[in-house]
């Protein structure tokens, strides 16, 4: 995923009148708000015959106009709870909550059209969404013989080692085969990572648990936006790594 202060850049350089950069944005995001739709519908849908999946993009973009800086949740997360919000009205005034088999969360309160205030609502669900995601998170990192209390005392305090164990971390994430070894053995593999990264073993295998965080948190960073957020991951081209990201564009897809 593009970095977060890249995509709230370019969501600021919208918001000041680029009409072609909106175009390109929505263009980019559009994987990501087939996931977002997809999954609040619980069903494959199809762009041109679904009427959910032209309700979120319309909210996606009604989202870049929202969006607030400093606010406390990123852009993407933010997005998500619109496409959300839209998605759920539409149900309501279509009363095909059932027929769908959607399940709202909430009572109509939580709806933008029915709560308070907006900034209510944001507040509510940005908060309900995050603690859901630290526990599943948490969950996840579980099976991996990995708790919260280990990464407390397992981080990284100098800047070079971090950025070491993050190189690591990202070829993992990113590297197939090496991630789908790591899922399955719920172990690095270092002798692999060892080749790919330059790192010695010794290093991996002191930063074992760091490095199995932070590449699950990479691998799967779209399920995880405000954990991804607060942890500002770095792009290839930020943690060193030459010529990954020199024609990146938004990547909203990952």
């Amino acid at each position: 995923m593009f970095p977060v202060q890249d995509i709230e850049n370019t969501v600021k350089k919208i918001k000041q009148g680029d009409p072609l950069a909106r175009e390109d944005f929505l263009e980019s995001c559009k994987p990501f708000i087939f996931k977002a739709a997809c999954k609040f519908c619980r069903r494959i849908l199809d762009w041109g015959r679904d009427d959910e999946l032209a309700i979120a993009l319309i909210a996606f973009n009604e989202a870049i106009d929202r969006f607030r800086e400093g606010s406390g949740v990123p852009f993407l997360a933010f997005a998500r709870l619109v496409m959300s919000s839209r998605l759920t009205d539409y149900y309501r005034r279509e009363n095909r909550v059932a027929a769908a088999g959607v399940s709202l969360q909430a009572d109509s309160s939580n709806s933008l059209e029915y709560a308070k205030s907006w900034e209510a609502y944001l507040e509510e669900e940005a908060f309900r969404e995050r603690e859901e995601e630290i526990k599943e998170f948490e969950e996840l990192l579980s099976r991996y013989g990995v708790t919260f209390e280990d990464l407390v005392q397992c981080s990284p305090r100098h800047r070079d080692t971090r950025q070491s164990l993050l190189l690591a971390a990202w070829e993992l994430a990113e590297r197939n085969h090496l991630f789908k070894e790591l899922s399955a053995k719920k172990k690095l593999p270092l002798i692999k990572l060892e080749k790919v990264t330059g790192l010695s073993r010794k290093t991996l295998e002191r930063g074992r648990k760091y490095i199995i965080a932070m590449a699950v948190l990479m691998n799967r960073r779209e399920e995880y936006l405000y954990l991804s957020s607060y942890l500002e991951l770095p792009t290839p081209a930020k943690k060193g790594v030459p010529g990954k990201n020199e024609n990146t564009r938004y990547d909203c897809q990952d």
